[in-house]
């Protein structure tokens, strides 16, 4: 019965194809724009990490000024010190866990091949490759024997293999950067997760790093952060030595806690920590440690602006609002048709087989518009893709992937039912007799 009323549904759009334009045309740019915003809200909103962002746990403590809060949205400091960083990397509580910050060096390629080049590079422990499960197109990461040594090992990514190797397998060849030789052991496949989860303590929408290299070269290369730094006291004394003991928060800590268990025991210990290291002075605050999951700490900090939430509401108003004004149409379209209604139902056709032909009609009318509204927003988050690679060096920063499908789907659904119930209502409340003494 179902195929039989799709196919009068396509004999009625068949008849008047000029109407039936304007009809698709208004549920395509209803939904080609409901669909767009939809995609980018969710490419900032979904899990970064799914089956492990309840487990990875944003480390903090609250070693602020005692006279007034940090100026985060939670009063707390995103970031640890590194002192702070390097005692809590001690413990062996959590499954992983690594301390971390990025920096601006100089990678030396062949003179043949190009000139030197600034490149940002993150330093953090071997246990950052599978916390985050990075793909590896060569090699892997170093393993957690390098961090102590530290070992001159680097991961490259897939652009940097390219300009330094030319794409080839380049595991055991080196790389100069600044004045030393490393040795590369992995190069990551394509990775651009659209929200860079694992640091947001500057621009979220930020690529990844180009370079990975062990993070206790911090001390031996004297490398400074290219990130954010914060601090309530005056440095710990005289050049690098005296900024890393003193009080200034710029290393980003994650660690892997598989339950709660786990988890209750870690904050125990940070607890435990904070409040030896009040007895030396420290900590002048109340005792404050967050252990924050991924998701958590994404939305705590906002990631995903409020503003893109209201457009994105507004986008789906706006297909609202289109879906409204078609119900006019289709009222008309419908109404064009009540003779044959009237036919029908002397025939024999119930009011509940009109109501159905005609809502079938109206979803039909709203599944090929979203096919094209699809196509539209396709096109619209490619434009936008063009605009993240060209202003902030960023490919493929929204996704229309199978979720975004699905809700295309179910808003086209949703369009037609709100533009065609009511038409459908009325033109099977017509009598038939009025049209049969016409006749």
């Amino acid at each position: 019965m179902l195929l039989y009323h799709v196919r009068i549904a396509l004999k009625s759009l068949r008849r008047t194809p000029g109407l039936s334009a304007v009809i698709l045309g208004g549920i395509a740019l209803g939904i080609g724009v409901a669909a767009l915003f939809s995609t980018v809200r969710h490419s900032m909103a979904k899990d970064p990490i799914p089956g492990k962002s309840d487990v990875l746990h944003w480390v903090r403590l609250d070693n602020w000024d005692p006279a007034r809060a940090h100026p985060n949205v939670d009063g707390i400091s995103p970031q640890l010190t590194y002192r702070d960083a390097m005692e809590i990397m001690k413990t062996d509580i959590p499954a992983r866990q690594t301390a971390m910050f990025k920096a601006n060096l100089y990678v030396f390629p062949d003179s043949k091949v190009a000139r030197p080049k600034r490149t940002l590079i993150r330093l953090c422990f071997a246990d950052f490759f599978p916390m985050f499960e990075l793909p590896f197109k060569y090699g892997s990461g170093w393993d957690r024997k390098a961090d102590q040594g530290p070992e001159p090992v680097v991961v490259l990514d897939e652009e940097t293999n390219d300009l330094l190797f030319g794409g080839t397998n380049s595991v055991g060849k080196s790389v100069r950067i600044e004045d030393r030789e490393f040795r590369v052991v992995g190069v990551l496949d394509t990775w651009r997760p659209s929200i860079k989860f694992y640091d947001i303590t500057q621009n979220p929408i930020q690529p990844p790093e180009q370079v990975f290299m062990p993070f206790n070269f911090v001390r031996p290369m004297q490398i400074r952060t290219a990130g954010n730094t914060d601090g309530w006291k005056t440095s710990g004394g005289p050049g690098f030595e005296g900024f890393l003991a003193s009080d200034h928060n710029w290393i980003q800590f994650w660690a892997e806690l598989p339950d709660a268990a786990t988890r209750q025991r870690y904050v125990d210990f940070l607890k435990a920590y904070v409040t030896e290291q009040k007895k030396a002075g420290r900590f002048p605050r109340p005792l404050r440690v967050e252990v924050t999951p991924v998701m958590a700490w994404m939305d705590s900090q906002g990631v995903t602006p409020p503003q893109v939430t209201a457009v994105w509401v507004v986008s789906l108003l706006f297909l609202a609002v289109c879906a409204l004004n078609l119900m006019g149409l289709l009222l008309a379209k419908f109404l064009a048709r009540a003779p044959e209604i009237g036919v029908r139902r002397a025939l024999g056709a119930s009011r509940r087989d009109v109501f159905v032909q005609h809502v079938v009609e109206s979803e039909l009318v709203g599944l090929l518009g979203g096919v094209l509204g699809v196509l539209l927003a396709l096109g619209g988050v490619a434009v936008v893709n063009g605009w993240a690679k060209t202003a902030i060096n960023r490919g493929d920063l929204f996704r229309f992937d199978g979720a975004m499908v699905l809700a295309a789907a179910g808003l086209s659904l949703a369009a037609g039912l709100v533009a065609g119930l009511y038409p459908a209502w009325r033109v099977c409340r017509i009598p038939p007799a009025v049209h049969l003494k016409l006749q």
